[in-house]
């Protein structure tokens, strides 16, 4: 069976990280919340469903990866998967056996769980939400032959893959990076289509005028500075 850690980046997710954690399947070994600044109840509810809690200080989605990554590398023995899920309970779960199926059953190196429209709950993604995944996905078909759809933060990865692409972003940009590096490490990828539904909590990032723009320049950042490689 294959060993499967989960890194769960969360700031104030104190209503919805709990459900996050409890609803992942029994196939996971290990689910490490990273807790990113939070300042109500985040670290006592995951700790409760069961989570290992890790603390940075440093504010940024890439920051939380990051010291999830680390705090897995320095464990005796590696895992064979890693899934990363936001804990906002915008995604579903249960499907990280879909997700994670690819890899498993068909050699993939790298899942990412697209939402597809026709799966999203009304309203569940904001136009900037919607405009940023549009624009960076067709970036990426012109400039890289790209099959992505989407920049979904529901995604599985082989670790050794993972390592191999020595992430750098410490914020806005992590999802993006990790498919570029993909294109040019030639990994095995493919989507799957997952479910969406409206967050609990008001976003970070696409929830304030601010984050929407710092999450769209850093993502076309990447995608540019890539293209000129």
């Amino acid at each position: 069976m294959a060993d499967i850690k989960v890194i769960i980046p969360a700031v104030n997710e104190g209503d919805s990280i709990g459900k996050v954690v409890s609803e992942l399947p029994k196939s996971v070994s290990e689910i490490i919340v990273v807790n990113n600044g939070s300042t109500d109840d985040t670290i006592e509810n995951a700790q409760k469903a069961g989570a290992t809690v890790l603390t940075e200080n440093q504010r940024g989605y890439g920051f939380a990866c990051l010291k999830g990554m680390d705090y897995i590398d320095k464990q005796s023995k590696a895992p064979d998967i890693i899934v990363f899920i936001d804990g906002d309970y915008s995604d579903y779960p249960e499907e990280l056996d879909k997700i994670v199926a690819p890899i498993l059953n068909q050699n993939m190196d790298f899942v990412i769980g697209a939402r597809k429209k026709e799966l999203r709950e009304a309203g569940s993604m904001t136009f900037p939400q919607i405009f940023g995944n549009e624009l960076a996905t067709f970036l990426m078909r012109l400039f890289f032959r790209a099959k992505f759809t989407d920049l979904g933060p529901f995604r599985a990865i082989k670790y050794e893959k993972l390592k191999e692409l020595e992430m750098q972003d410490k914020t806005y940009g992590w999802t993006v990076e990790m498919q570029l590096k993909a294109l040019r490490k030639k990994l095995a990828y493919t989507e799957v289509p997952v479910r969406y539904k409206k967050r609990i909590g008001v976003s970070k990032v696409s929830g304030t005028v601010k984050g929407a723009i710092f999450a769209g320049i850093k993502i076309l950042g990447w995608i540019f500075k890539y293209s000129l490689k």
